[in-house]
């Protein structure tokens, strides 16, 4: 028993363009905000762990902290606080790299400081006039 005019069926009708297919110019694409993730942030873990070798270890140190909490934030799936965390690592060794520059600009200026207050206050040789 048929109700009325079945597609497909004998005497039935075809809908236009065929059938029910994906549209021509080659189907449908992917559903919004699918697809490929974004490139997770730089985690500027090298920098960190060269400044806080070098330069200035408690700067480095909590550059290190925020670095290592890119990848875990980004795997999370908290993208704006693994882009923030990333932010942070790179502002805290850049200040560690500034504190050790600063550092070891004033170190150079208390050596030669003293080296100059030794030389003076050390008596001139005696000379033998023969």
């Amino acid at each position: 028993m048929s109700y009325g005019n079945q597609p497909g069926g004998p005497g039935g009708y075809q809908p236009p363009g065929e059938g029910y297919g994906p549209p021509p110019g080659g189907g449908y694409g992917p559903p919004g905000g699918y697809g490929m993730p974004p490139t997770p942030p730089d985690n500027h873990l090298v920098p960190a762990i060269l400044t806080t070798l070098f330069c200035c270890l408690p700067f480095g140190i909590v550059s290190i902290v925020k670095s290592s909490q890119v990848n875990s934030k980004w795997a999370a799936g908290d993208y704006q606080g693994a882009m923030q965390a990333s932010e942070e690592a790179k502002t805290w060794w850049k200040r560690a790299l500034i504190a050790g520059i600063i550092w070891a600009v004033l170190l150079v200026i208390i050596y030669v400081v003293f080296f100059v207050i030794l030389l003076a206050a050390v008596p001139p040789a005696p000379s033998y006039d023969y």
